[in-house]
């Protein structure tokens, strides 16, 4: 099976969100077959952290990585989202 790995930047509404739930937010909201295999918290400035999520999806989504923007831009707490890299990956 054949997926692709997208490094995502997803900034915060606020220096006080607290991004674990932010993170887990996400991951309710994700489709079937999307996972976040790993995250970290990016600072940014003046007490801004980002956070960075590495999420495979299958490689023929339809509309490529603009359902998944557009998914994490729906979610409450999400200011701005920036995909950083696509990778196609194999299991």
């Amino acid at each position: 099976m054949v997926k692709v790995l997208v490094t995502v930047k997803v900034y915060p509404d606020s220096v006080e969100r607290d991004l674990n739930q932010l993170e887990e937010s996400i991951k309710s909201k994700l489709p079937e077959n999307y996972e976040i295999i790993k995250s970290e918290r990016i600072p940014v400035a003046f007490g801004l952290n980002l956070l960075k999520l590495y999420i495979t999806m299958p490689e023929e989504t339809e509309g490529g990585t603009s359902a998944l923007e557009d998914l994490l831009k729906e979610v409450e707490g999400v200011s701005e989202v920036e995909v950083e890299s696509v990778h196609r990956i194999s299991y």
